[in-house]
C-alpha cells in the first residue's frame, strides 16, 4: 500500500472545512496532520461540530502557523480575498487545492470587479487547474495547483458543458434558476433571514449580479468558443444542505430530446459521481445529501424546440470539499471514488 499523503487543512471550523475533515478523516491514504484557523487555537473539533470523531485528529492552530514542511497537500477552506495570501507563501512549494475564488478566473480585472483588487498573486492566475473533475481529468493527473469550482458553477457546468460541446442547445436564451440551502452562505449567514415565528422564509438574492456568474461565463465560453448568453437567478433554501439548478434551453436545429438522453446516459456511464435519473423517480434534495454525487433529469418543455434540466447537487459535497477531494484524489493518482460516497 502506499504512503499515506500527509494534508493539512486551513480553515477547518467553517462548513467547508468541517466538510473536508469529515471525508479526510475516513480516507485511507489520508493522514491529517496540521487544522487551521483564523482565531480559535487549541481546540478540539468537537466544539464546532460534535459528529465528528477528533480522538486522532490534531487540535486546531493558527492557520499562520502551518509548517508546509510538515504536509505533502495543503486545502484552503479561506475566503475569496484570503486564500491568495497563503497561495504566495506555499506556491510550487507543496501541492494547493483552493476552495477559495481566489484561482478560478483568468482575467484579473474580472476577478477586480466581482471580488476586488486585494489579491498578493494575480500572476498565478493561469497556473491552476478548473477542478471540474469531470471534464478537466486529465489535466489534474499530477498537478500541485487546483482551483474547486464554486457550487453554483458546478451545479450549472456538468449538465451545459457536453451540451454546448456537441451543439445541442442554442446559446442565446438559457434561463438558469438555482436554489440552495443555507450552509452555501457560510457561518455568518443570519438564520433570522430563513426563519421567525415558527414559519419558513425564501427569497432570491443578487439575481444576474452573482458572483459566480464570471465563473459560469467563462467556463461555458471556453468550450463554445464564442459569447453565450444566459440569465441566473438564485434563492436561499430554508435547509441546510443541497442545491438545485433548473435550466431551461433552446434546443439547437434538428436537435430533438433523444440527443439529449443520450448524451446524458453517456455522462452517466463515464462518470462514477455522475447519475442520470431516467425513470419517474423524484429529483430532490434527499437524493444527493451527503454525496459527491450530481443528479440530473430532463423534463419536456410544451415546445419541443426547449428542454428543462434539473442538476442537483449537495452544495458541500460536490459543491467544494467533495468536489476538492475528488480532484485531489485524481491527481494522486488514486481511485477517483476513493473516501467519497456517491
Amino acid at each position: 500500500m502506499p504512503k499515506k499523503v500527509s494534508v493539512a487543512i486551513l480553515g477547518s471550523t467553517g462548513y467547508v472545512g468541517l466538510e473536508l475533515v469529515r471525508i479526510l478523516s475516513n480516507h485511507p491514504q489520508v493522514e491529517i496532520i496540521f487544522l487551521g484557523t483564523e482565531n480559535t487555537p487549541s481546540a478540539s473539533l468537537k466544539k464546532f461540530d460534535d459528529s465528528i470523531d477528533s480522538n486522532e485528529l490534531p487540535l486546531t492552530q493558527l492557520n499562520r502557523d502551518f509548517n508546509y514542511h510538515k504536509a505533502d497537500t495543503v486545502f484552503l477552506a479561506l475566503p475569496h480575498g484570503v486564500s491568495n495570501k497563503y497561495v504566495k507563501l506555499y506556491y510550487d512549494k507543496i501541492q494547493i487545492i483552493d476552495l477559495s475564488a481566489d484561482f478560478r478566473l483568468n482575467d484579473f480585472e474580472i476577478y477586480k470587479k466581482n471580488y476586488g483588487d486585494h489579491h498578493s498573486s494575480p500572476n498565478l492566475l493561469n497556473n491552476f487547474i478548473y477542478g471540474l473533475a469531470e471534464f478537466n481529468k486529465n489535466e489534474l493527473i499530477n498537478n500541485k495547483n487546483i482551483a474547486v469550482p464554486g457550487c453554483y458553477p458546478t451545479s450549472i457546468l456538468i449538465p451545459t458543458l457536453p451540451l454546448l460541446s456537441r451543439k445541442l442547445i442554442k446559446t442565446s436564451n438559457i434561463i438558469i434558476d438555482s436554489k440552495s440551502g443555507y450552509s452555501g452562505a457560510g457561518k455568518n449567514f443570519d438564520l433570522n433571514n430563513i426563519k421567525k415565528s415558527g414559519d419558513y422564509n425564501f427569497f432570491n438574492y443578487n439575481t444576474n449580479a452573482h458572483r459566480h456568474i464570471c465563473e459560469i461565463r467563462q467556463e461555458l465560453e471556453k468550450i463554445h468558443k464564442s459569447s453565450v448568453h444566459f440569465s441566473f437567478n438564485p434563492h436561499i433554501l430554508p435547509n441546510f444542505r443541497g442545491m438545485m439548478s433548473t435550466i431551461y434551453c433552446d434546443l439547437s436545429n434538428k436537435v430533438k430530446k433523444d440527443d439529449v438522453v443520450n448524451c446524458f446516459k453517456e455522462l452517466n456511464d463515464n462518470n462514477y459521481f455522475i447519475e442520470f435519473i431516467k425513470n419517474d423517480q423524484r429529483a430532490d434534495f434527499f437524493a444527493v445529501q451527503n454525496t459527491n454525487k450530481c443528479a440530473l433529469k430532463l423534463f419536456n418543455h410544451y415546445d419541443s424546440s426547449k428542454i428543462i434540466i434539473v442538476s442537483l447537487i449537495d452544495n458541500l459535497q460536490k459543491g467544494a470539499a467533495g468536489h476538492a477531494v475528488q480532484c485531489f484524489n485524481i491527481s494522486q493518482g488514486l481511485e477517483e471514488s476513493l473516501g467519497l460516497k456517491r
